[in-house]
């Protein structure tokens, strides 16, 4: 009886000398503080998976540039985007799932800038660069498929409905952003180390990024200057510069498209009969590695059909493989830029057929190291023809682009090569076209996530929808 006299009295004492219980809400298991590293870490993530996924909810650009097709649900193959809102959950998985988390990355590291000893200073500053020019790709990405978007007032909580900036505007401000962090990085310093999934903290593979990145982009508006500025500032010079994500074997860190296409065991992606039927003639070496052999021979699915997965030929085997890496930007296609600059007269570039044709090495040696590239080069149907670039360059450049469907899908946009099948099925909004590109409604008011269609054109018509990219 005293002993439970003695602990009443200390309870009541314990109560009574405090009135504050908020800390008996805290998890110490839960951190309320998240480091800048683990921002970046979440926003490569999260961005890479995004630009990988086939995930039909939010990235359909492997559709969209027909190199595969559906089966039991081909609503997005015929253009019906807004039955899931495809391009919300798009604009969504890269506004709030990337973009912020950098921002928080650098607000963090910003923050610190000040208490850093001067040794760290270096590697905090490389830091900063490294996440603005992810911040540049993804801007980047976002105008390249929906022209105007929130820009100047993005990323604001306390903003709902920030204001939709011009699309020459913003890729003249990321343009300045990509060239300020470029000039920041130090070689000689680190960045973020084991927490950077694609270079490991590399910052001279980080600078050849960003000079490539910046390559690219100055092929979508033309312009000779950044050209050359880009490619004296170092671009990809070989597939150990490809900026790959490393995905592991086994979630939350593999990759997405195993998770499409077999934790999810479903059945719902086929080669299309579009890139089969292109692909099959050539004697090209990567038809293996690119597609199954569960039909003999391959026989894609007519796009936008409702298809039989058993009777159409499935993708490669290593699409299936949880640890295939997750490449963005790779050293075939800153040959193919370089192609195209010298082919446009651009930039200072010459060699075209040179750069073309390591170009299509470079993306035969990276999908079949050592396969005979001389003799699929020697082809009349693959030789480079000068008299018609666009074509040479188009074809090979979109088959070398096979499973990176955003880019894939833009390098038609460029060139008009190959020729796309119009689905007879098609969403009435498009009329059996072709699409071009992800369009929000006229009214900003309207551009919730809840109203969308398909800007498209007519085979072989003006494919080029967007007031400043990819005028010839």
């Amino acid at each position: 009886m005293k002993k439970l006299i003695i602990i009443a009295f200390i309870l009541v004492g314990a109560i009574s000398c405090t009135n504050d219980f908020s800390e008996w809400n805290i998890d110490p298991k839960k951190a309320t503080e998240v480091p800048a590293s683990t921002l970046f870490s979440n926003a490569e993530r999260n961005l890479v998976r995004t630009m990988k996924t086939q995930n039909v909810n939010t990235n359909i650009f492997n559709f969209m540039a027909q190199y595969w097709t559906a089966t039991t649900y081909p609503d997005e193959s015929n253009y019906d985007l807004g039955s899931r809102d495809v391009p919300g959950n798009f604009w969504n998985a890269l506004y709030t799932g990337v973009l912020i988390d950098l921002k928080e990355s650098s607000k963090v590291l910003n923050a610190t800038t000040a208490t850093l000893a001067p040794a760290l200073l270096p590697k905090n500053k490389n830091q900063l660069a490294v996440v603005s020019i992810l911040e540049v790709y993804t801007y980047h990405v976002l105008v390249d498929v929906f022209g105007d978007v929130p820009f100047i007032e993005a990323l604001d909580i306390d903003n709902s409905s920030p204001k939709y900036d011009d699309d020459t505007a913003i890729y003249a401000a990321l343009f300045v952003q990509l060239d300020a962090a470029i000039g920041n990085l130090d070689a000689s310093a680190g960045s973020f180390g084991s927490a950077d999934f694609i270079y490991e903290g590399d910052v001279s593979s980080w600078e050849k990024f960003a000079n490539s990145l910046k390559l690219r982009m100055a092929l979508r508006v033309k312009d000779g200057a950044k050209i050359s500025s880009a490619i004296a500032g170092g671009v990809f010079t070989s597939n150990s510069d490809n900026a790959a994500f490393k995905f592991l074997s086994s979630a939350p860190y593999s990759n997405p498209l195993w998770e499409n296409l077999v934790q999810s065991g479903r059945s719902d992606v086929l080669v299309s009969d579009t890139f089969v039927n292109i692909i099959s003639p050539l004697n090209d070496p990567r038809t293996p590695a690119y597609m199954d052999d569960n039909q003999d021979p391959y026989v894609g699915g007519p796009y936008g059909a409702n298809n039989s997965f058993a009777e159409f030929t499935h993708l490669g085997a290593i699409f299936h493989e949880p640890a295939f890496e997750g490449v963005i930007l790779d050293y075939a296609e800153v040959k193919f830029l370089l192609a195209e600059a010298a082919a446009r007269g651009l930039g200072g570039v010459t060699a075209a057929e040179a750069h073309y044709n390591e170009a299509v090495t470079a993306s035969i040696e990276y999908w079949v190291p050592g396969a005979d590239t001389a003799t699929y080069l020697a082809q009349n149907t693959v030789a480079y023809d000068a008299t018609n670039w666009e074509m040479s360059i188009g074809m090979q450049k979109y088959i070398a682009l096979y499973s990176h469907g955003f880019e894939g899908w833009a390098s038609w946009r460029i060139f008009g090569y190959p020729t796309l099948n119009a689905p007879s099925t098609a969403h009435i909004s498009a009329a059996g076209m072709v699409p071009v590109r992800f369009t929000y409604p006229a009214d900003e008011s309207q551009r919730n996530g809840a109203n969308y269609e398909a800007a498209s054109t007519n085979i072989g018509g003006d494919k080029f929808s967007t007031k400043i990219f990819w005028n010839k």
